[in-house]
């Protein structure tokens, strides 16, 4: 795969992405930073340039992704608002096309489905809790699937149980079928991501990750 050297982030300010924006930065990346108020942010690091503005809008994502190697998402779902996947992934590909970026690595939750998937009954019952407690977000999620899966992109999406907020760094376990552990790291998550970047192994796929 090609040199990385500026990575557009998605959701850089949550429960995951604050950890991958930093491990990022430990490791010298430039990141161009989406966040609909830049003005309430405070970081201070000549490596990152915010861009303001919102998923949702394509504008927004085209001028994130200008300049940029590859795309790391952590988006979650806005309190109260419509479900903003599979609209911001239509973005996000459309951007990708126009300033020929190839390589894009999404996280999702357990509830996702693939073809390769034998979820075991504790994964299926958290898919079938989700479905039934957030019908439209998760509808949406599989629909954010499909569009990355009959794609032309180098895309990952990383699949996910339990976030911990922790800079504890250890060994992981990773399944394309069922998901192997309730929880992960966020550091983990993001050194994951960060690997994911530039190798080939996740290509088109859609592992699932967990602390060992």
């Amino acid at each position: 795969m090609k040199s990385i050297h500026t990575v557009a982030v998605i959701g850089g300010t949550g429960k995951a992405g604050k950890y991958l924006v930093k491990q990022l930065l430990l490791q010298n990346f430039r990141i161009k930073l989406l966040h609909r108020k830049p003005e309430t942010l405070t970081f201070d690091n000549p490596l990152i340039r915010v861009i303001k503005g919102d998923a949702r809008h394509y504008n927004a994502i085209h001028t994130l992704l200008n300049g940029c190697d590859a795309i790391l998402s952590c988006l979650s779902q806005p309190v109260g608002e419509p479900s903003i996947f599979s609209d911001a992934t239509r973005n996000i590909l459309k951007a990708m096309a126009a300033h020929q970026i190839s390589r894009y690595i999404t996280t999702a939750g357990l509830n996702v489905d693939t073809p390769a998937d034998k979820k075991s009954a504790q994964t299926q019952f958290g898919t079938n809790w989700m479905y039934e407690n957030f019908p439209a977000t998760t509808k949406d999620r599989q629909v954010e699937y499909q569009l990355l899966a009959d794609s032309n992109i180098n895309w990952t999406m990383v699949r996910l149980p339990l976030i911990g907020q922790t800079d504890d760094i250890g060994e992981i376990t990773v399944s394309l079928i069922d998901c192997p552990g309730s929880t992960i790291s966020a550091t983990n998550l993001a050194l994951f991501m960060i690997k994911a970047m530039t190798d080939n192994e996740f290509v088109k796929q859609a592992p699932f990750i967990a602390d060992k």
